[in-house]
Formats: C-alpha cells, structure tokens, sequence
C-alpha cells in the first residue's frame, strides 16, 4: 500500500511539472535558433533538442539530490516538526496551484511563482541566441534548469521532501522516474519536430494560444496535490 501511495503521489507531482510553460517556451526558442542558422539540418534539430532535454533532467537530478541531501541534513529539525513541514508543503502546493489557475482568468506573463520572471527573459533570450551546437543547447538547457525556471519548484520540493525518508540511494530510481515524466513532453515536442509532422512555429502557436489553459491544468493537479498531502491520501 505504501509503495503504491508512493508511485500515485510521485506520478502526479511529475506529471504537474511536466505541463510547464517555461520549459515549452524555451526548447521552442531553441529549435528555432537551430533552425533559423540551419534549415535544411533535421538532425542537428533532433540532437539539439534532445540534448537541451538532457540537460533539463540532469539538473533537475542535481537539484533533487541538492534538496534531499539537504532535507537529510535537517533531518533532525525535521523529524521533531514533520507534521508541520508536511502541512506547509501542501499548503505551499496548493497556493501555488491556486496562483496558476489565477492565471487561467487573470492571465500576466511572468506571474509570481508560475512563470519565469520577465526580468530573466532577456538574458534568456540572449544566450538562446547564441546556440550553434547540441552541445551549446545542453549547456543552456542546465543553466535555465537550475537557475532560471522558478516556475518548476514547488511540485519538486513537495516530492524530494517526501523521498528524502528514502536517503539519496533509495530515491535515486524514484528521481529518475519523476523526471523522466518531467521532460517527456519536451522529447515529444523534439522528435514530431524532427519528423516534420509539425513545425516549431506551429508548437510556439499552440503554446501562446494555449498558455492560459496549460497554467490551468497544472494549477489544478498541483492543488489537488497538496490537498491530498493535506488530507493524508498521498
């Protein structure tokens, strides 16, 4: 029953982080760029793509790592108080979850807490600019990961909390399956991209019509989320 309680509760954190805009918005602006320097190379789309989704499940890997080590670390602080951490994960999840279905109605780019702040969106757009190889992708997709997507931290933090009682080897499998699932739209969006049954265009289209339903739907799971945190049913 545990371990079932633990696939439910990691499948529906990974599957909120998955719908994340930010992380749509930046592999379009790279196959763009890619594309924009090299038109008539397919492959190195594909390789440029699939290396930016690398390098956004390895650092979220480094990050979850980061976060259990560090919940370890506390371990003591936390074991005295774990009521209290676990109630204000899920009211944290669920306030979140509420901001992103805000956006749904009261749609601002760069929303608090659901959207990369507008003030990182130009040195983003910067260094995007400058890609010319799939190793350059990798290196931006890590660096975007880590330091400029606080719009993917709140389902995470919720789930290393909860693999942090496992220690870093016996949470290892279960990060890898959650950001396996993080980034399997982003694969998705690489590989129909590569075999022409859509264009980068098309994906950026659909996401700026769609934006305000994608905030929607995550909104939903990651407050559903912590309200079954908050009721004790994951």
């Amino acid at each position: 029953m545990e371990q079932l309680l633990t696939i439910t509760k990691i499948t529906s954190l990974a599957l909120v982080n998955s719908v994340n805009p930010c992380q749509i918005a930046m592999l379009v602006m790279v196959l763009i760029t890619i594309l924009s320097t090299n038109p008539e190379k397919r492959r190195r789309v594909l390789f440029t793509g699939l290396s930016f989704v690398l390098a956004v499940f390895l650092g979220y890997m480094f990050s979850g790592i980061v976060l259990i080590q560090l919940f370890n670390t506390l371990g003591s602080f936390f074991s005295k108080s774990s009521i209290y951490l676990k109630y204000a994960l899920s009211l944290i999840s669920m306030i979140i979850g509420a901001l992103q279905i805000k956006d749904y109605f009261f749609y601002e780019p760069g929303g608090i807490a659901t959207e990369m702040p507008i003030k990182f969106r130009p040195f983003a757009r910067l260094i995007i600019k400058r890609i010319t190889s799939p190793f350059g992708a990798f290196v931006v997709g890590f660096i975007i990961t880590i330091f400029l997507a606080p719009c993917t931290s709140a389902p995470y933090l919720v789930a290393t909390q909860s693999l942090s009682q496992l220690g870093i080897i016996g949470a290892l499998p279960w990060l890898i399956y959650f950001n396996i699932l993080a980034t399997l739209p982003l694969i998705i969006i690489t590989l129909i991209i590569y075999k022409g049954f859509t264009t980068v265009e098309n994906i950026s289209g659909w996401k700026e019509r769609n934006i305000k339903k994608l905030h929607l739907i995550a909104g939903i799971l990651l407050f559903l989320a912590g309200l079954a945190m908050l009721l004790n049913w994951i």
